[in-house]
């Protein structure tokens, strides 16, 4: 190749990957990177497994992240054998040079339709030190095991996880996990056969990771063995709930599957300590309040914002501490053949009556998303309530549309002060529609969930097997952030 020629090739790439590259060739063939004050440290291809839940946890001096990824199976060339997908850990102590260390397979590669179940999407860890019966020397993480079962593995070595319990099994379905290390109360979303929807939740006191004790199963009711069979087993079908431990006593748990999206607000005392068979009035004893938001999808995901000084309120001789809820319906059809889904905000100061105050939403036109293929919406938030963002700024998986950085200190009045979409890769996997004349194409990024660690990197996660990647904010989103914790 002519110097001239390669050079001009070479500025053509860099195009194709800048901040600011828009979607699709017009073939379908995928788009570069876009961004707003947050950047990329490192990624990682993960094999070219589906993405799910990030998990990132510091283990002696290394830190270390657990990806739960979606059903499938693939290459890993540590061993050269293809392997239903697991667990992928790796070592991002370097966020810039992440090294991957182990994938820990699954038994099945099936691919469940609509993802959820297959693989070892969902995943937990605590440090023995912190549980009240384990091991302090260890680590422990609770992961989902397809649609069959909740399992728990000792982790101290992740380079060799060796499980050492069997939480429940035999199940029809498996999904999110909330898991108090101070406590050990585990709330699993598990599949059990004689119950009237697809998932419910069961809560589990594992502060002895090797000797799961089950304390109740609760869904709403209803729902129980011997209700009347349901037209619709997934009408309020269980996501799980955010948990804020003894302190807090109270557990938010978002229900829905399509267009029967709902959540709850329960009393965590009550649900650990009240009567535990599912008649219909036990099931109802725990619950604070119960909200349907109509037809916005499923509400896969809360994130509480509790004790939140509302600046405009200053004056105010009362009011000036309010507590919101975040509530985030799932995008569920691709190119936008749906009710648009957006983030909620909603007061629950009284708990018992939640209102909604604010929607928080990523403008369409910005980024052409209906037509770029993949999904348009919320998704997930991350849940850890590090202190370097916790009320100021939440994290939102938006689907196609990346990590939208959401400044959060005004609840009334959230407000977009960063994103970061990456570029599609050789394993992005397209997303189809069912079009004139067929199904039509396009590749784009479907980012699943994001978390952040205690150093303030974030994780994005990829549904369409682009990947892991690791970013950190920039310009005025970084100056809202604490870093001095």
């Amino acid at each position: 190749m002519r110097p001239k020629a390669a050079i001009y090739v070479l500025i053509l790439a860099c195009l194709a990957f800048a901040p600011g590259a828009h979607a699709q060739d017009g073939l379908g063939k995928g788009h570069g990177a876009e961004s707003r004050n947050m950047r990329l440290l490192g990624a990682s291809d993960l094999q070219g497994r589906a993405a799910f839940q990030p998990v990132i946890v510091k283990q002696g001096e290394r830190w270390i992240a657990y990806i739960g990824h979606s059903g499938g199976s693939a290459m890993n060339p540590l061993t050269g054998n293809v392997e239903p997908n697991g667990t992928s850990i790796l070592d991002v102590t370097d966020p810039r040079q992440p090294k991957y260390l182990h994938h820990l397979p699954t038994e099945s590669a099936a691919v469940v339709v609509g993802a959820e179940g297959g693989g070892a999407q969902m995943l937990q860890v605590c440090a023995g030190k912190d549980l009240p019966k384990g091991d302090p020397a260890r680590f422990y993480m609770l992961r989902t095991d397809g649609s069959k079962a909740h399992e728990v593995w000792d982790i101290t070595a992740p380079e060799r996880p060796v499980r050492i319990s069997i939480v429940v099994s035999n199940l029809r379905s498996t999904h999110r996990q909330a898991w108090e290390c101070d406590t050990g109360v585990a709330y699993v979303n598990s599949g059990l056969p004689d119950w009237q929807v697809l998932r419910m939740t069961q809560v589990f006191d594992l502060s002895d990771p090797a000797r799961p004790l089950h304390i109740r199963d609760f869904a709403l009711p209803g729902q129980q063995p011997g209700a009347p069979k349901r037209s619709d087993p997934r009408l309020y079908d269980g996501h799980g709930p955010f948990t804020t431990g003894p302190k807090g006593n109270r557990l938010y748990f978002g229900y829905g599957y399509v267009g029967s999206g709902a959540f709850q607000v329960v009393d965590r005392k009550k649900l650990l300590e009240g009567p535990k068979e599912p008649t219909p009035e036990n099931l109802l004893y725990p619950q604070v309040s119960f909200q349907a938001v109509g037809t916005w999808q499923a509400v896969h995901a809360v994130y509480p914002l509790l004790g939140m000084e509302v600046s405009e309120f200053a004056r105010s001789t009362r009011g000036q501490m309010r507590d919101f809820l975040l509530v985030l319906p799932e995008a569920i059809a691709n190119e936008c053949r749906e009710e648009r889904p957006m983030m909620f905000v909603v007061d629950i100061t009284d708990d018992t009556k939640p209102f909604g105050v604010a929607n928080f939403q990523v403008p369409q036109e910005g980024g052409n998303y209906c037509t770029r293929g993949g999904r348009f919406g919320p998704h997930q938030t991350q849940e850890n309530l590090t202190p370097i963002y916790h009320k100021r700024i939440v994290f939102v998986a938006w689907f196609n549309a990346g990590v939208r950085a959401v400044d959060i200190r005004d609840p009334y009045r959230p407000k977009e002060v960063g994103f970061y979409i990456p570029a599609t890769n050789q394993h992005t996997e397209p997303s189809c529609v069912k079009a004139e004349g067929g199904v039509r194409c396009k590749s784009a990024i479907v980012t699943n969930n994001v978390e952040v660690d205690d150093r303030g990197y974030i994780y994005m996660t990829d549904r369409v097997k682009t990947g892991l990647h690791i970013l950190e904010l920039t310009g005025e989103a970084r100056k809202i952030a604490d870093f001095k914790q």
